[in-house]
Formats: C-alpha cells, sequence, structure tokens
C-alpha cells in the first residue's frame, strides 16, 4: 500500500492498494458474496479499484498471519454531498469486532456526510447502522424473473425504429439522453464521459445488446436498453436490465414496455439465457410497477444509510 497508516484497532488506511491488495480484496468479497447471496460491493467500486486515478480512501484489516480479513472503500469524489462507504468482512473471521474496527475507522478517516451500502439488507448491518447512528435512508431492490416465461413481443411506437449502440459514434447523444431520463437519479443522471468509456471497456460489453430506440424520421434517441450478462466461474450466468431509460418527451407512449421487451428477447434468443435480473429503486413506484406487470419479483433490497 502507499501512504499506509493505521486509523483504528487492526485496521489500516492506504489511498491506493498494490495489484496484491486488489487481488486479496476481491477475493474476500467473492467470500462474501457466495455466503450472504449478494456481492458486498457494487461495480462503481469495483471499476475504481482498478482505476488508480480514482480517488478513493482504501481500509483494511489483516489477521497476524497477513490475510484479509476485512475492507472498507470510501469514495471521496463528492465530499460535500457524501462520502460514499461500502464495508465487507471475510465470512470466516465475522462476529470478532472487525466490523465495527472497520466502521470505527471509517468514521475517523472521513471529513463529511457518509453514505453506506448495506447489500442484502443483513440484520448485522443494520444492528450496526443503528448502534452508530446511521439513518436507513434509500432502498434499491433486486428484481429477477425466469426467462421460460412467455416475453412479450416488442411493440414499438409509429415512427420508432430499434437499432444497437454504437460506440465512439453515439456516446455524447447517449450521455445526453441519459442525463434526461435519470435527472433525478442521485447516481446514473451524473454519469461523465469516463464513467461510459470505462463500462465499453469492461470483457462484457457487446454493444448488440445496448439497443437504441431512435425517431426514424429525425434520428434522435428516445431511449434505450442497455443488457448485461454475469458470468461467473461455478455460477450460472444471469442477464441484467443494466439500464433502461426513456427521453422524458417519450413517457406514455408505451416505449419503456418495448425496450423492456426487446431486451429480455435479446437475452433469452441471442444470448441463451434462462433468468434475468435487475435493480430498482423501492421509491420508483412506476418503475416498479413497470417490471412487475413484465413478470420480475422481489429478489433481495440493497439498503442506503446515511450519517450526517
Amino acid at each position: 500500500m502507499s501512504s499506509a497508516e493505521p486509523v483504528a484497532d487492526g485496521v489500516t488506511r492506504a489511498d491506493r492498494l498494490t495489484p496484491e491488495e486488489i487481488t486479496d480484496v476481491l477475493a474476500l468479497a467473492a467470500a462474501a458474496g457466495d455466503t450472504d447471496g449478494a456481492d458486498p460491493l457494487d461495480e462503481h467500486v469495483l471499476l475504481r479499484l482498478r482505476d488508480p486515478d480514482a480517488p478513493a480512501v482504501h481500509l483494511t484489516a489483516r489477521a497476524e498471519d497477513g490475510t484479509l480479513t476485512g475492507y472498507a472503500h470510501l469514495d471521496t469524489t463528492d465530499p460535500a454531498g457524501g462520502i460514499g462507504v461500502e464495508l465487507v468482512v471475510h465470512p470466516a473471521y465475522r462476529r470478532r469486532g472487525t466490523g465495527r474496527a472497520l466502521a470505527r475507522g471509517v468514521l475517523a478517516a472521513a471529513g463529511g456526510p457518509l453514505r453506506a451500502w448495506a447489500h442484502g439488507d443483513h440484520p448485522s448491518a443494520a444492528a450496526l447502522a443503528v448502534d452508530l447512528g446511521f439513518a436507513r435512508a434509500r432502498v434499491l431492490w433486486q428484481l429477477r424473473r425466469s426467462l421460460a416465461a412467455p416475453v412479450d413481443e416488442p411493440r414499438l411506437p409509429e415512427g420508432v425504429a430499434l437499432r444497437a449502440f454504437r460506440p465512439g459514434v453515439d456516446d455524447a447523444d447517449w450521455l445526453a439522453l441519459n442525463a434526461r431520463a435519470f435527472a433525478s437519479h442521485p447516481e446514473q443522471g451524473r454519469w461523465t464521459a469516463d464513467d461510459l468509456r470505462v463500462r465499453l471497456a469492461e470483457p462484457w460489453f457487446d454493444p448488440a445488446g445496448f439497443l437504441l430506440a431512435v425517431d426514424e424520421s429525425t434520428g434522435q434517441l428516445l431511449g434505450f436498453h442497455w443488457t448485461k450478462v454475469h458470468e461467473r466461474p461455478g455460477s450460472a450466468r444471469m442477464g441484467e436490465v443494466y439500464v433502461l431509460g426513456v427521453d422524458p418527451s417519450a413517457h406514455r407512449g408505451g416505449l419503456g414496455r418495448a425496450l423492456t421487451a426487446a431486451g429480455l428477447a435479446y437475452l433469452r434468443d441471442r444470448r441463451g439465457l434462462d433468468r434475468v435480473m435487475l435493480y430498482v429503486d423501492e421509491s420508483n413506484a412506476p418503475a416498479v410497477a413497470l417490471y412487475e406487470r413484465t413478470g420480475f419479483l422481489r429478489w433481495s433490497a440493497h439498503v442506503n444509510y446515511q450519517l450526517g
């Protein structure tokens, strides 16, 4: 680690991790995800782990033999809006005070309000949050459905066509559409060209599965369904409704439902998948209703806690 320093009992702080330490963190996260049924670090954190220039604070806890027993990631990109926190303890080292020590380290390292995600909404995370004075502020549902069940035929509004995303050509127009579609969303609506670039470079990216709805007469982007396929050794492949958005000017015309159906058909027919998941804010009642009408059911919850 660079500039490593102790911040709490058995917890060390650094601004950057070595490649070996990143490997340890990913192994710890995989072990916790397999045990808990929910990955403890979201995609945003995993991408930042691989970016040496991403501003972040890394807290690590290790056993006497050097085994990584716990990790906390502090995203310091927007300290005024709230430092993003994700924390994970290895399943074999739980109930030994590691999580509490990491949490104390987070409080010592942070210089502003905190936003901490508890993936899977585990009771131990809720208890720790209450003890430390965090308030439950936001819930993100993971929904799932079988692709063996019937999928509606996409019924696009008149004058609207579907085509695949063109990297390097559609980037700016898509970012503008994404910002309009998610203007009130705390994360998605703030995507930058760099946020898009790193995802287009990911091994899972497939432009054929990034569907754009366009006005046939003008070529204007009206909506999109970006799909993703999760492939991890030892686990069944699963599709994801990665991001689905519709321009506010095209609401109430059935485009969201048509895009959902088109993406599900792509994952089933072109990628050969039999199940799919997505994430949606509990408070986004129209989106929840759309997905439930499309056959999705609630699978798990991810809770955001805030302090300050």
